[in-house]
């Protein structure tokens, strides 16, 4: 399977980005998604995750209310809202699919696509 992120960019702090996450490879509406962030200097991060169906997400506590994570299996792509960017949501950020196990967790994601950067000025 191969991803390919996209929509990332340079935003003020309280602005939006949509990030997009587009595979290619096998059955898309058979995986479950998630997104991660890694900052400079910093251990790869959760930021939310999607079942397969779209039936369940997860987020991390740092973007509960501000980010949402949603898919379109028709589209074989996922997606990433952000919404209330603060600096500190400043990364490169990552999709993958999951395999199995914790959502949360990023041992727990077998395929990961290239990263896009988000940039949130002050």
């Amino acid at each position: 399977v191969q991803l390919q992120a996209s929509g990332g960019g340079l935003v003020q702090a309280g602005g939006s980005l949509r990030l997009s996450c587009a595979a290619s490879g096998r059955t898309f509406s058979s995986y479950d998604m998630g997104w991660f962030r890694q900052a400079p200097g910093k251990e790869r991060e959760f930021v939310a995750a999607i079942s397969w169906s779209g039936g369940s997400t997860y987020y991390a506590d740092s973007v509960k209310g501000r980010f949402t994570i949603s898919r379109d299996n028709a589209k074989n792509t996922a997606y990433l809202q952000m919404n209330s960017l603060k600096p500190g949501d400043t990364a490169v950020y990552y999709c993958g699919v999951r395999s199995g196990g914790d959502p949360g967790s990023r041992w727990s994601y077998s395929y990961w696509g290239q990263g896009t950067q988000v940039t949130v000025s002050s």
